[in-house]
């Protein structure tokens, strides 16, 4: 086996909150000298361009493209299909879908809405449903860890209730959609078999770039928690954090 290419989870792999991974922005640098790098992410409270931003200020190289975000995806699905969509996602995360103003809706799009979470919202979101909407997840991630260290939930929860309330199955966007994984890979030009997905969550990171083909490489950082390890889901390589994955590699090849 030979690993040419890494899909890196961004929240729980690189930073948590606010807060760098200690050694993370060195592994970063390091891996980047043999491997092409692809910075994926599930984050629906910010654009692309921020995220872009915020790991930059944080110390870490990288272009804006080589960033594969959920809520660009869903952009992107969206103007395949020249559809307009409600959207359930905070104010800020709502700039990404600025260009689709004005398109009939055809969709409800789900992602983390925060505090537009509301009865109102989520009652509307329901009657664009049952008036022939379809469902769309940006991601369905159950929970995060949040920046005072504990866990919150994230979309899934919400997805869920909106599924079991309209008789209607979400179309996942994010991980751990196949489709999205395989994108990824597709842009450094590479096979499923030559890539690792490096995450902190066994569901959708790791498992999710299994299923795609990919080697699947679990951080003890982030949410994870030990209970995970008992989910039945065997990563390929477990490790404490990034900082040890340049080494970690290396014994691998």
């Amino acid at each position: 086996m030979r690993i040419k290419g890494l899909l890196l989870d961004i929240d729980g792999v690189l930073y948590v909150g606010d807060k760098v991974i200690e050694g993370a922005v060195e592994a970063v640098k390091e891996l980047r000298k043999k491997y092409k790098l692809r910075f994926i992410t599930n984050t629906t409270t910010k654009t692309r361009r921020q995220v872009y931003e915020k790991l930059r200020n944080m110390g870490f190289e990288l272009s804006e493209e080589e960033i594969f975000s959920a809520l660009t995806a869903t952009k992107e699905f969206l103007k395949e299909k020249n559809a307009g969509a409600f959207l359930l996602l905070t104010e800020n995360a709502k700039r990404e879908f600025e260009e689709l103003k004005g398109l009939p809706v055809k969709f409800v799009v789900v992602g983390d809405a925060r505090e537009n979470i509301t009865y109102e919202n989520m009652n509307k979101a329901f009657r664009y449903l049952t008036e022939g909407a379809k469902l769309v997840a940006c991601a369905k991630n159950r929970y995060f860890k949040d920046k005072d260290g504990k866990l919150s939930l994230d979309a899934g929860p919400f997805v869920v209730a909106l599924e079991y309330a309209s008789g209607k199955e979400a179309i996942l966007i994010g991980k751990p959609n196949r489709e999205f994984f395989l994108k990824a890979v597709k842009s450094m030009n590479l096979k499923p078999e030559e890539v690792a997905v490096v995450g902190d969550d066994i569901e959708a990171d790791v498992k999710g770039g299994m299923d795609a083909g990919l080697f699947g490489i679990l951080v003890k950082t982030g949410k994870f928690k030990e209970e995970d390890l008992k989910k039945g889901i065997k990563p390929h390589l477990v490790i404490d954090s990034i900082k040890e994955l340049p080494k970690a590699l290396e014994e691998l090849s």
